[in-house]
């Protein structure tokens, strides 16, 4: 997808479901960092189709901060399972 003008209604929807499906993938493979994929692509083999369909059917911007969003969100929420483990509720 290019840059130079904003996505249709229509792509950003088509970018959220492949966005979605290429992270329930990784979900499926215990991986919480998609940028793994990159390094060891033998971890995610079953993923790479889909990364790749996520990769070309989002602009490069929306997939980096999906990418970061996803660590971020997985993060916060590991931290906050934690910290209520630790306070006993």
């Amino acid at each position: 997808m290019t840059e130079s003008k904003p996505p249709t209604r229509e792509e950003r929807k088509r970018c959220w479901f492949l966005r979605d499906e290429y992270f329930k993938c990784l979900d499926s493979c215990n991986i919480t960092d998609p940028t793994i994929v990159e390094k060891e692509p033998k971890k995610a083999e079953k993923c790479l189709t889909l990364k790749k369909n996520y990769e070309e059917g989002c602009m490069a911007s929306w997939v980096e901060y999906f990418n970061k969003r996803r660590v971020l969100d997985l993060r916060q929420k590991q931290y906050l399972e934690f910290s209520q483990q630790q306070s006993g509720k």
